[in-house]
């Protein structure tokens, strides 16, 4: 690709990403490339199209970038800049690091209005602190799970018709007792090993204890701002923003998405169909690792259409990585580590 192809290529796609509109050769005569007649600038664009970086939706219609063009105006950007040393500050406290993550997912979500993501560490190797139960309405039971390290997990389970709601108390601190200072892979192997067939935790509670386990061997995802998707005029077909809608709301997709672009590390911009996940592929997922003591601990990131602002975005989403870092840093006792 020369110089006008490549100049011509990014006028498009950063007109586009303003107006939402095919872009047609007077557009972009008139306001990027006035030394440039509109016949010269419509003769590139139907080489860029040739060759896979523009689309055209209809013969009457300007050009759309596609895939290829957005992956190529990624990738044109410098690297960044290494990221100055920060001034110590004061040690955090290990309570409300699920508070930290929720205001961290809303941040994403506010200043790119966009959807926030960010999926939690693995828990295998984190330390319990207790278990508690608390009565719900309609058979249902509430479970909450605090960890050494400050971590939160509820979640409305089902109540077996065994279990009376009186009893929840003292089975929640029966379960505490027996988990409390072991490490979730711990509690996790102790019940897989054989036991006492008589053991009342197992005989009369042990469908409840198979959902509580259950929640610890899940990872979580948070997810902030979904709504914001509508406010795109590329997501204008009902059917498939709530095909998209029920992504973020079922999560199982996403958690696998991004567990395995949290393998590679780093910074990473996902476009269209380089997606796995059929639901998203209008979409493009910017990523970043946190880390913890130079061990990469989980991953956060923006879901947006694929006409973003990609400079703005991928500035949000290292910064929030980076503070993320600091901040587990400051923790005052240790975190889990990833499996």
């Amino acid at each position: 690709m020369d110089a006008r192809h490549r100049e011509i290529l990014i006028a498009v796609i950063r007109e586009y990403i303003d107006s939402a509109e095919p872009v047609g050769s007077r557009a972009l005569a008139k306001r990027h490339m006035p030394n440039l007649s509109p016949a010269t600038i419509r003769n590139t664009m139907a080489d860029l199209e040739e060759m896979g970086y523009l689309s055209q939706p209809h013969s009457s219609a300007g050009r759309v970038p596609t895939d290829k063009a957005y992956r190529f105006y990624v990738d044109s950007f410098p690297s960044p800049a290494p990221t100055p040393p920060r001034d110590a500050q004061p040690r955090e406290d290990r309570d409300g690091i699920d508070r930290l993550m929720e205001q961290t997912t809303a941040h994403l979500s506010e200043t790119s209005r966009f959807t926030g993501l960010l999926l939690a560490p693995p828990l295998k190797h984190t330390a319990l602190d207790r278990v508690e139960l608390i009565p719900l309405e309609d058979d249902r039971v509430l479970a909450v799970i605090a960890t050494e390290a400050g971590w939160l997990t509820a979640r409305a389970l089902r109540l077996p018709p065994s279990v009376a709601s009186e009893d929840l108390r003292e089975i929640g601190r029966e379960i505490t007792r027996r988990v409390r200072g072991k490490s979730v892979q711990t509690v996790l192997d102790d019940w897989a090993a054989p036991a006492d067939p008589l053991d009342p935790l197992r005989t009369r509670v042990g469908a409840l204890v198979e959902q509580i386990l259950d929640l610890l061997r899940d990872r979580t995802l948070y997810v902030k701002g979904a709504i914001n998707m509508l406010e795109q005029p590329e997501f204008l077909d009902i059917g498939a923003v709530r095909q998209m809608l029920r992504t973020f709301e079922d999560k199982d997709h996403l958690i696998e998405l991004l567990s395995n672009l949290s393998r590679w590390g780093g910074l990473q911009v996902t476009i269209g169909e380089e997606n796995p996940v059929a639901e998203l592929q209008d979409c493009t997922l910017v990523t970043s690792t946190y880390s913890y003591r130079d061990q990469v601990l989980g991953i956060l990131g923006i879901v947006g259409p694929r006409r973003m602002r990609y400079p703005q975005v991928i500035s949000i989403v290292e910064d929030a990585a980076l503070q993320m870092s600091e901040r587990l840093s400051r923790v005052r006792r240790d975190l889990y580590l990833p499996s």
